[in-house]
């Protein structure tokens, strides 16, 4: 009986369309956030009397990978699976949209505070006391920004299993990238029509407009768990002691070959785009002469792109399979995008090609990857496995932003750093490879389709 109910609910296309709608506008406001400081590299850099911070490459490059810092050094993220799976949807997603709101508002004190010449010694970085601040905010946003995301994802899977799952989760990724892009295409703009901090206060509004929605859904699911008395004891689906979660059951995840292959292209794949957007606005002025204005508008092309590609390849997986070979082909893309950028070419519209090139591969890989793991992984440990992908994510998205910066303090001409992130989506590539030979194997059915007949 209890299955039937829930069966019910999934096939109503107004429920699960609305919760896709409500709960990717949370996780959009998120990304619009993360972004929204990587067109200003170069006004950070400036001196204070021509309105910057005097902040150094190495000092935006710490700032960029310090997002990770708590989920990874003190594990938040892996425990962040746990909360999910223990408390639920509901509570999660409130939790995580405050942290991301909380720490937003201590990154915009270390940017607009005046700290004189203070400085702080942090593990052999000599940091400006604004950049230890802003940076500690960014973590403090980091931890509620990656619980969003295992949220959002688990969300989808609940809704969505059995039907569109990798076209709501490409339109979900969709609406992120579309903040992504908001963020590089008016965040330069802003500051330089207006002040520094105006950007982020724009940017806690909208993390407002984001909790605020998820409250919203909040109360419809709580409203669809009352009416299904199987569903009232918690949002995660469990409805059986059998569906519990346990602790023992991690051990399921870290058995799994194909959970291990999925984490390690995460953090390669990822770590090749995710630092490269944070470069890429300056990349485009100091190599390829974008004037500043209009430099994170070349920066943006990529995260646009995706917001149309990324579902209509969801849409192919979904009905036609073949989702490790969108994955492979995703990644080589990106590989080759990396290296073009190492390349001694300056015309503006080699990089407008490079970056048109980067949306389709960053399009393809996510579309198909993210619907794979629900068909390794059970519903019940999906969210502590989806907080340990993102954990261990993390380490690349903290340390690649870290060598970047320096890398561009020693060549300029951002050869060497091209190179990093073109040998880490290279590694990418190798592995999505090896996911396909051990999908064969185990027989996971990562290449059927997802909609059952």
């Amino acid at each position: 009986m209890a299955e039937a109910i829930r069966q019910r609910l999934n096939d109503s296309p107004f429920a699960r369309w609305t919760v896709l709608f409500i709960v990717a506008t949370a996780m959009m406001m998120g990304y619009f956030v993360n972004d929204v400081m990587s067109p200003l590299e170069t006004l950070l850099e400036m001196p204070r009397s021509q309105g910057g911070l005097g902040w150094s490459p190495s000092d935006y490059g710490f700032f960029s990978g310090a997002g990770s810092f708590i989920n990874v050094f003190l594990l938040m993220l892996f425990f962040s699976g746990l909360i999910l799976d223990k408390m639920g949807i509901r509570f999660t997603g409130v939790l995580a949209c405050s942290l991301m709101a909380v720490g937003t508002l201590l990154k915009l004190y270390g940017v607009t505070a005046d700290f004189g010449t203070e400085e702080i010694n942090f593990f052999g970085f000599q940091l400006p006391m604004s950049v230890a601040v802003a940076s500690l905010g960014f973590s403090i946003f980091g931890v509620g920004y990656e619980m969003t995301g295992i949220t959002v994802s688990k969300a989808m899977v609940r809704w969505f299993t059995g039907h569109e799952l990798a076209l709501a989760m490409g339109i979900q990724l969709a609406m992120a990238r579309l903040g992504t892009a908001a963020a590089l295409s008016i965040s330069a703009p802003i500051a330089r029509h207006f002040t520094l901090s105006t950007p982020l206060l724009v940017a806690l509004s909208f993390l407002i407009i984001g909790l605020l929605a998820f409250l919203v859904f909040c109360v419809m699911d709580r409203r669809l768990d009352s009416s299904n008395p199987a569903n009232q004891a918690n949002s995660t689906s469990a409805t059986s002691p059998d569906e519990e979660f346990r602790l023992a059951d991690i051990g399921v995840t870290l058995r799994n070959p194909g959970f291990w292959l999925i984490t390690l292209f995460c953090v390669l794949f990822y770590s090749a785009v995710s630092p490269f957007l944070k470069f890429s606005t300056k990349l485009m002025v100091m190599k390829y002469g974008v004037d500043a204005d209009i430099a994170g508008i070349f920066s943006s092309i990529a995260p646009f792109g995706t917001i149309l590609m990324t579902p209509l390849f969801g849409l192919v997986y979904d009905r036609y399979g073949k989702g490790v070979t969108l994955v492979i082909t995703g990644a080589l893309m990106l590989t080759a995008v990396h290296f073009g950028f190492s390349l001694p070419m300056h015309s503006a519209t080699v990089a407008i090609a490079l970056m048109v090139t980067l949306s389709i591969g960053y399009s393809l890989a996510p579309a198909a990857l993210w619907p794979c793991v629900p068909k390794i992984i059970p519903l019940k440990c999906l969210g502590t496995a989806y907080s340990m992908i993102f954990f261990i994510q993390n380490f690349g998205r903290a340390i690649i932003p870290m060598f970047v910066g320096r890398a561009n303090e020693t060549d300029p001409t951002y050869t060497t750093s091209m190179l990093i992130f073109g040998f880490t989506a290279l590694g990418a590539a190798v592995t999505a490879f090896a996911m396909l030979y051990i999908d064969r194997r185990k027989g996971y059915g990562l290449q059927l389709p997802n909609i059952r007949k």
